[in-house]
Formats: structure tokens, sequence, C-alpha cells
């Protein structure tokens, strides 16, 4: 795995932010990794305003993890999530990793340094994320790493471009948990 070193998004991020995210999940690109939406939604992954109010809020974190070490491209953005507090729970969201170098243990560093701050830092005993519920393969990487479904759905935004253009009109969110 490549080393890492994490940071907190400031606002002069956002379109770095918005250019990772979409490479994730929309588009061709997307397609390089596994963690495409390209099948299901069209369109913008992120709004830069929604991400804006996300970097400003109070307990709410844009994660970036940046290459580290003596690595050529030291200082490159190659994931990011957004973590915050929902009631007595954290959210983990927006979860992404640049397409070509998903699959080598980046992603569970993130998603284990998201635990880190819900548990050590805000001091909450869950983590909780919303997940579409046909992305079969992302549910099970999550439930690899002890989420488990807990069997409530969240309506898709349709109509909402802010979130993306559906291609199916069977989307909705389900969500999971682990106790921290």
């Amino acid at each position: 795995m490549l080393p890492l070193k994490f940071r907190t998004a400031t606002e002069a991020d956002i379109p770095a932010l918005v250019a990772l995210v979409t490479s994730a999940y929309r588009g061709d690109a997307s397609r390089v990794g596994w963690t495409t939406e390209a099948d299901l939604l069209d369109g913008q992954r992120i709004d830069p305003e929604v991400l804006r109010q996300d970097i400003l809020r109070p307990r709410s974190t844009v994660l970036i993890a940046e290459r580290g070490g003596s690595d050529p491209k030291a200082g490159e953005l190659v994931a990011c999530a957004h973590v915050a507090t929902d009631g007595d729970a954290g959210y983990f969201g927006m979860f992404s990793v640049r397409p070509h170098i998903q699959g080598g243990g980046l992603g569970k560093a993130v998603l284990a340094e998201a635990e880190r701050i819900v548990r050590d830092d805000w001091r909450l005993p869950v983590m909780r994320m919303t997940v579409i519920d046909v992305r079969d393969e992302l549910i099970g990487f999550y439930e690899r790493r002890g989420y488990r479904r807990t069997g409530t759905f969240k309506p898709f935004p349709y109509g909402d471009a802010r979130f993306g253009i559906p291609l199916r009109d069977d989307l909705r969110f389900e969500v999971l948990e682990k106790a921290l």
C-alpha cells in the first residue's frame, strides 16, 4: 500500500475533491475501478456547494488522504471521505479512491482513519452510512469490515441533479452501521 498522510480538507481543495469523487463514481474513468456507479447514475456525484458546507460545518470533516513519505508523487490527493456527526453516531460518506489504485488497501486505511476520528476524537459509539442497496459488491466490502445491514431504507433523491441523474427507477439507500 502507498504511504499515506491524512489531513482535513479546506475550501481550496474543493475543485480537486470534486474531480476525485467524480472519477471514482461517474463516467468511463470510473470503470477502471470497482466502485463505479456509471451504470446506475449519470451527472455529478458531488455538488461543490454541498461539499463547501460539509467542510465548514461543525463536527464535520472531509478527510483527505495524500501520498506520503518519499514517494515522488508525495502530496498527491489519492482518496477522501466525509465524516460527520449524525445524532448519536458518526456518518461516513463521499468515500472515494482514485480508480487506478483501488484494490490495494488504501480504502481500508481511509475507512479505519474515519472510524478512529468518530470513536476517539468525537467519542461516538457507532458509525453509519448509506449505500445504494443494489451495490452488492460494495455492501460486501463494508460487511467484511464489520458493518451490518440494518434493514432501514431511505429514498434516493430523484429529481435533485446535485446528486446525479438516475439511470434506473429502483434506486434507494440502505443504512449500514458498525459499533465502534
